[in-house]
């Protein structure tokens, strides 16, 4: 399969599932289409139950955002293959780094609903222990998280875990074609390639930086730039999940082995907003987001799996019952959330002691017990326009 960029450039893109459900047998992807096919029917069928769930969280948590239970959400229409296809290619030991759309990536690392939802309705600077799932969580300080995944990925190097394609520990770190743009993910791939260090970084290009097409960033295929530091790249289309858990298998096995990063460009689009507070209708047009609805990922799954007599009304009926529970749990579960005290902010900012911190605590804490200097001082700062 080949897609294009803005110039209309043809792109060599790895496709295993063709638009339409059937199975693609492009020159040079054997090794690629070996991997796939030894998923067994459970695991297909596990890939688009995970799908169809991520969706519904997606509809739930945009409709909770709208209801005025969430600040704002991001939501990830039109990226599930992209996200649970590489989750399934994961191992337990290894170790995710997510930015803040990666909701598919944590249902398959079996991250509660609701504590996917507590940042966004600012109840937790998190939402959940990184360690429980070996997944953070969300970041969005845009590719800063790609210098934690490649960091930690140095420390699992130096630890000397076994080089292994089974018992070793890979990482992999998310981020969008936006992100590229930035100093961090750049610099990430540096210390990555001259480490050796065990990482896979995993672009997710749904085409658009919230309203700047990729053009507007790039002059070459995005995978290019992973190249250009010395990565073993490659595109692949993030609608195809076989594609998608093939590409991701590879290079986390090649992680683990000791045999360095690398870099994955999945090739998808954003079916809904950048996130709630965005307006998609001012920047792009209808007919293109029709051109990609016939490229729906779960769509391409469905009908592949119902060509092999896989997909039957029954379990079809269980995904649904799935999804209405996970849609009960959330407005049940997201309007309970209690952030608790106000002064719990200051508990988890740093992994040790910190002076300002503490004294910024000593200060509020003095603040709520109505101290007068503090309340004064407080009114000072604002009524000057400064801020604490």
């Amino acid at each position: 399969m080949t897609t294009t960029n803005g110039s209309n450039e043809a792109i060599p893109t790895l496709q295993l599932l063709d638009p339409q459900g059937n199975r693609a047998t492009t020159r040079g992807t054997k090794g690629y289409r070996d991997r796939a096919a030894a998923l067994t029917p459970e695991d297909l069928r596990g890939m688009y139950r995970d799908m169809v769930l991520t969706r519904r969280f997606d509809e739930e948590a945009t409709s909770l955002q709208r209801q005025g239970e969430l600040a704002l959400y991001a939501p990830s229409r039109g990226q599930e293959a992209a996200q649970v296809g590489s989750a399934y290619a994961l191992r337990p030991q290894d170790f995710v780094f997510p930015s803040y759309r990666e909701h598919g990536v944590l249902q398959v690392r079996g991250v509660d609903p609701v504590d996917r939802l507590r940042f966004f309705r600012g109840s937790d600077h998190g939402g959940w222990d990184p360690n429980e799932h070996n997944a953070g969580v969300y970041s969005v300080v845009i590719g800063a998280h790609t210098l934690h995944a490649t960091g930690y990925a140095m420390g699992v190097q130096r630890d000397g875990t076994p080089h292994d394609k089974r018992d070793g520990t890979a990482v992999i770190a998310y981020f969008g074609d936006g992100a590229t743009s930035q100093g961090d993910v750049n610099e990430a791939m540096v210390f990555a390639a001259v480490n050796n260090a065990p990482v896979v970084f995993f672009l997710q290009n749904n085409q658009w930086a919230i309203s700047e097409p990729t053009i507007r960033q790039t002059k070459i295929p995005l995978y290019q730039r992973g190249a250009a530091f010395g990565l073993p790249s490659l595109r692949v289309d993030g609608n195809d999940v076989l594609a998608v858990y093939a590409a991701t298998q590879e290079a986390l096995e090649r992680a683990r082995m000791g045999e360095g990063p690398s870099f994955i460009e999945a090739y998808t689009y954003r079916m809904g907003a950048h996130t709630t507070s965005d307006d998609p209708t001012r920047y792009r047009t209808s007919e293109q987001e029709e051109e990609w609805r016939g490229r729906d990922p779960i769509d391409r799954l469905a009908a592949y799996l119902r060509a092999e007599g896989e997909l039957d009304e029954a379990f079809e009926a269980q995904v649904k019952a799935a999804g209405d529970e996970i849609g009960a749990h959330l407005r049940t579960g997201v309007r309970a959330l209690d952030g608790g005290a106000p002064v719990s902010t200051f508990d988890h900012v740093y992994a040790t002691p910190h002076g300002v911190v503490s004294a910024e605590r000593a200060w509020y804490e003095a603040y709520e017990a109505g101290d007068p200097p503090a309340q004064q001082y407080a009114i000072a700062e604002t009524t000057q326009g400064g801020a604490r």
